[in-house]
């Protein structure tokens, strides 16, 4: 889209040509310097926020039962205390060893289903708590004192948004899911059942943000149906990478990627959790209607990320398979 352009009645544009077919698009394989994508991952992992991990969505919260994750080989598990207050801890009753996230919250209080342990939130009997955020989209756990809040998200007010959360674990390091959504030059070619047109207009240190890279690309609802917007790639966290709009229709929605490390698998491989939090929002009178229908629309927005992260997480995993054996390119 042309920067500045004046906004359209009808978001959609249908294309006047004939979409460039898959093989004659404009090769990006000299864009996509190896050495740009690596120099900003080390700056995205030589950020603060570290320590805090992404452990589920907020709406995945029951009030009657606890939700369970695991963070960088720690067994977690979640609840709500009697105040509503998030609560996050060990997933290992400290009794004798019972799975917390199988026993029931009556109260606000955990209730260890073995023994019956009471665990209304706070230090009791060998248990003690964790800092954890709920930021009204993600739940945030850190398994150890906490000196700093967790990192900052800048996104639309989830009151005001139509928001969805996608969850997928692949055989890959956090590194591997940064640097895929750090390569925005693949869409095009990996993605065209989603994306075409895609240019990245500036690369960091190029544009007006010097860690930022800027895109222009059109979405496609159908073949010639369209949706042009210009986005900007961040990586404000050392294991999340955020996308905006920045022009076009839904300026200021967002998509989080958030790459938790559970720790090595049955196979002694790494495992890493991707949850994706999709954040759109739309100064448009109809974006009511959408958000009363976000019951209907949610699914829809989950199975189009999940069909977009069954390819980068293959891309993922195949970049920590070729870590792994020394055999990586660069």
């Amino acid at each position: 889209m042309t920067p500045g352009a004046p906004r359209r009645r009808i978001p959609l544009l249908r294309l006047r040509r004939r979409p460039v077919t898959w093989e004659r698009q404009q090769p990006t394989w000299r864009q996509a310097k190896p050495a740009l994508i690596a120099a900003a991952l080390e700056r995205a992992r030589a950020r603060p926020g570290g320590d805090w991990y992404v452990a589920g969505a907020t709406g995945d919260l029951s009030p009657h039962r606890p939700l369970s994750a695991t963070v960088a080989g720690h067994e977690a598990v979640l609840w709500r205390d009697a105040t509503g207050r998030l609560v996050a801890g060990p997933g290992i009753c400290p009794h004798l060893g019972a799975p917390l996230a199988d026993s029931p919250v009556r109260c606000g209080t955990l209730v260890c289903h073995w023994h019956g342990l009471a665990l209304p939130g706070g230090p009791h009997a060998g248990w003690h708590p964790w800092p954890a955020h709920d930021d009204g989209v993600l739940l945030w756990v850190r398994p150890e004192a906490a000196a700093d809040p967790p990192p900052a998200m800048r996104r639309p007010p989830a009151r005001d948004a139509l928001t969805a959360v996608h969850t997928v674990t692949g055989v890959c390091e956090p590194e591997d899911v940064v640097a895929n959504r750090l390569d925005p030059w693949h869409g095009g070619w990996f993605h065209p059942y989603s994306f075409t047109d895609l240019t990245v207009v500036a690369a960091p240190g190029e544009g007006a943000d010097p860690d930022a890279f800027t895109v222009d690309v059109s979405f496609k609802l159908t073949h010639r149906l369209v949706i042009p917007v210009r986005a900007e790639f961040t990586a404000p966290a050392p294991r999340t990478v955020v996308m905006r709009i920045v022009e076009g229709e839904g300026t200021g929605s967002v998509v989080e990627t958030h790459a938790t490390p559970l720790g090595p698998g049955p196979d002694g491989r790494p495992r890493t959790t991707v949850v994706e939090a999709v954040v759109a929002t739309s100064h448009r009178p109809g974006f009511t209607l959408a958000r009363h229908a976000a019951p209907v629309l949610r699914p829809l927005v989950r199975r189009a990320a999940g069909r977009l992260w069954r390819d980068d997480l293959a891309y993922a995993e195949r970049r920590y398979a070729l870590r792994a054996a020394g055999r990586f390119p660069g």
